[in-house]
């Protein structure tokens, strides 16, 4: 497990750094140990689980969430009713195949939900983000301290945001790994031309019976199977999470092992989209692997079981109407095709992925 309270911390973070913290520090362990093994991390014992029968397993029971930076009532912090109730609450409103349904002529215009992010904003949520994967030492100027600051600015400025949309329309979310997605699909889009010319066709289509200035429907969307499949494959090679962390509230038997209360607990997502039983050819881009349903708790861009990201639908609906838009009235190419992509504690392109863009004469 490494040096007392400090670990396998840096190795950790080193491979976490280049992207590979799959290969460079759970794969090599997968072998040596096992796919469930300890170790330490940011100063606590960890149990690393790999695999779609553990992944079912911490996925679908119940354990406290390691969530400190996001507060106490947080819904990653709720437990069994608490959590279903807000869940429920979440799923009824605007996440709702009815609240889509209204929602697709506003993410037609915006693709930001009508919320105007300043400029500012997105150096607030860097500074939390930037905290996740760091050690919680709570001393002025660390990483961990500015991410807590940093959330309660959020926190202020989402309860304004409520507060003039409420007054605003009596009625009526995380972008960083709906983005994310959206630059991978792109990016293997400009490495796959034949598959970007399939694409390109089911939209056309779609275009096609359209009139001008229509905004698309629910039923449009339904007819992007060829693009969610682009998606998935996109994500499945760049997941917009490693996976996450979960504290034992007791202690956990599993397969022999004994998970003592308060240990934590860290799925992969790695694991499942990177092994050749799921995947054969794994590293290879083949949209055509998810034709055919996928067992569960294999692919988990979203995570899995009841703590699936409450936003999951709300997701794929930006991102297939951001593809849409982008395609039908855009030619793009990349300025660095072969960009590395690098992580801090989420992926993101090192080079922020520019591209040259031009529009479409129509």
């Amino acid at each position: 497990m490494g040096l007392p309270w400090i670990g396998e911390t840096m190795e950790f973070y080193k491979a976490q750094r280049t992207n590979k913290l799959f290969e460079e520090f759970v794969q090599p362990r997968i072998h040596k140990y096992g796919k469930i093994f300890k170790t330490w991390l940011m100063g606590s014992p960890t149990v690393v689980v790999n695999g779609p029968d553990t992944n079912r397993f911490f996925l679908s029971n119940e354990f406290k969430l390691s969530v400190q930076l996001m507060g106490n009532d947080s819904i990653m912090e709720k437990q069994g009713e608490q959590h279903w109730c807000l869940r429920g609450i979440i799923a009824s409103s605007s996440f709702s195949c009815a609240g889509h349904e209204g929602m697709m002529p506003k993410i037609c215009d915006s693709c930001l939900l009508g919320i105007n992010v300043e400029p500012q904003m997105l150096g607030i949520f860097e500074r939390v983000l930037e905290g996740v994967f760091a050690p919680p030492i709570r001393v002025p100027g660390s990483k961990f301290s500015r991410a807590k600051k940093a959330r309660e600015e959020i926190e202020r400025v989402l309860i304004d945001v409520v507060r003039e949309k409420k007054e605003e329309e009596r009625e009526n979310k995380p972008h960083d790994t709906t983005s994310f997605a959206i630059a991978m699909t792109f990016r293997m889009l400009a490495h796959h031309p034949n598959c970007f010319s399939l694409l390109l066709q089911e939209h056309a289509d779609i275009l096609s019976n359209k009139r001008a200035g229509e905004y698309l429907t629910m039923e449009d969307t339904k007819k992007m199977k060829y693009t969610w499949q682009v998606v998935r494959e996109s994500i499945r090679l760049f997941p917009p999470i490693f996976g996450s962390f979960r504290k034992a509230i007791s202690d956990i038997e599993y397969e022999g092992f004994i998970i003592p209360k308060g240990w934590k607990v860290l799925w992969t997502t790695y694991a499942t989209h990177y092994n050749e039983d799921y995947f054969p050819d794994h590293m290879a881009f083949d949209p055509s692997r998810f034709e055919e349903p996928i067992q569960p708790y294999v692919f988990l861009p979203f995570g899995g079981g009841p703590r699936m990201c409450a936003g999951y639908q709300l997701a794929k609906l930006n991102i297939l109407i951001f593809v849409h838009f982008v395609v039908t009235h855009y030619n793009w190419s990349h300025q660095y095709l072969d960009e590395p992509i690098t992580m801090d504690p989420l992926p993101f392109p090192s080079h922020g992925m520019p591209i040259n863009i031009y529009r479409k004469k129509l």
